[in-house]
């Protein structure tokens, strides 16, 4: 039961109409921001998912400032419209909708939204005290509804995240900050790779603030046998999806992140026993043992610092104790991933930013023959490439590029049609399968 109610430390999606918002309960002072309006979380805890709270002002606090209070349903726009359209016109030809059509002012609406026990009233007076209502057409009362609603509407409805919604709210937030990948998209790269609770799986992405990683983990689903590496280019992994997700430890332990240079650095220095093996923490290290730099030893490195731990005290140290536990930790998720690197992978997925082949050509020796291999690209001349590539290596067989094209419908009665404004394309997937 604990797991399905409203706990400090969840991330929760904030749902007011057709808005959604992620945001972490961090502590019982945590504020959400929707529009101009802040919104206390303290209310919502301990209450089950998906429960709809209404919007209270606090006493004392300025006029946006609300408290969160449980209520059974929210008062729907249908109920506006069988109480408030009464009459309608035949056109708006004649109506000339500017602020001389409402008799109150603001300082009186501002007035109407303390007093009034909810949007509905509000709604209502401002319908009475508007001269163009009645001569609208009912198409464009509702409309004119609607409209109100949305900014006096003064309940929101707290959701559990899920890949679907987490998508939604990052694809509407920047489409760029998840390399243009749509939840479309996301469930055809899942499809094709398939993903499932068995076999090891092998992930490059470059950003995408976790949501890639959360969708595999999510499909590889808990107490299974399957393990995921995602590599990435960075120091540190985004995982704010996979956070939000609030999987459990032992399925969050499943997933291995690692740069994607250290761990193949690491994986042909293991490759070559009589090499010098390399350790680097820093951009810079990295950069030079990619130019063939062979200064520091791990040997040199670890006397180094542990002289430096002898003569350094107080904070300084302490900063050298968390700088050599962290790099542990990246030895040992590099060395995890070395291992399943050598027992191969039944899945490459990548998602670059950057051009794929070099990343294609380095992971594909990783994977078992006869398993799937997916690249996403917002631009499919570079895909061209990369199939023309392999296509000559011969090292994948069935490959094909194809690009989803999505187009969203209003669906209302005598007013059916594609909306106004939509994304059509989403990039496109270059798919096949492994021969060697």
């Amino acid at each position: 039961m604990a797991a399905d109610t409203i706990n400090v430390g969840d991330y929760l999606v904030i749902k007011r109409q057709k808005y959604t918002k992620l945001q972490k309960f961090s502590n019982l002072e945590t504020i959400v921001h929707l529009g101009k309006d802040q919104i206390e979380l303290r209310g919502a805890e301990n209450h089950l998912y998906h429960s709809t709270f209404q919007l209270i002002p606090k006493e004392g606090r300025n006029k946006r400032y609300y408290t969160l209070e449980p209520v059974a349903t929210a008062s729907e726009i249908r109920n506006l419209k069988q109480l408030l359209i009464k009459e309608s016109g035949t056109d708006n030809r004649n109506i000339v909708d500017d602020r001389s059509t409402q008799n109150l002012t603001t300082e009186e609406i501002l007035k109407l939204r303390e007093e009034c026990e909810s949007s509905s009233e509000v709604i209502g007076k401002l319908v009475e005290n508007s001269k163009s209502f009645a001569a609208k057409t009912e198409y464009s009362q509702e409309k004119y509804l609607k409209r109100k609603e949305k900014k006096y509407f003064e309940y929101v409805q707290i959701k559990r995240p899920t890949i679907r919604l987490i998508s939604d709210i990052y694809w509407r937030l920047d489409a760029d900050k998840i390399l243009g990948v749509r939840f479309d998209t996301l469930s055809q790269i899942i499809s094709y790779s398939g993903v499932c609770g068995v076999g090891n799986f092998l992930l490059y992405e470059s950003g995408t603030n976790g949501l890639l990683p959360a969708a595999f983990l999510n499909s590889i689903g808990a107490n299974t046998e399957a393990k995921l590496v995602h590599l990435h280019p960075g120091n540190v992994a985004q995982k704010q999806a996979v956070l939000a997700m609030g999987f459990p430890l032992e399925q969050l332990n499943r997933c291995i992140s690692a740069n994607i240079y250290s761990i193949l650095r690491h994986y042909y220095q293991e490759e070559n026993k009589d090499g010098v093996q390399l350790v680097s923490t820093e951009e810079s290290e990295m950069q030079s043992v990619e130019n063939g730099s062979k200064d520091n030893s791990l040997a040199e490195l670890g006397e180094k610092r542990k002289k430096d731990s002898v003569e350094k005290v107080g904070p300084e140290a302490k900063q050298l104790k968390l700088a050599e536990v962290t790099k542990q930790q990246w030895e040992l998720d590099n060395a995890a991933g070395c291992e399943l690197m050598k027992e191969k992978f039944d899945a490459l997925v990548i998602i670059a930013k950057e051009h794929p082949y070099n990343i294609i050509k380095s992971l594909l020796p990783f994977v078992k023959p006869s398993r799937p291999l997916v690249v996403f690209c917002s631009l499919k001349e570079i895909l061209l490439e990369c199939y023309t590539e392999l296509k000559t290596s011969g090292n994948a067989t069935y490959l094909r590029i194809t690009s989803n094209w999505m187009r969203p419908y209003q669906i209302l009665p005598n007013r059916t049609h594609p909306d106004v404004t939509m994304s059509a394309n989403s990039g496109y997937l270059l798919t096949g399968y492994t021969i060697r």
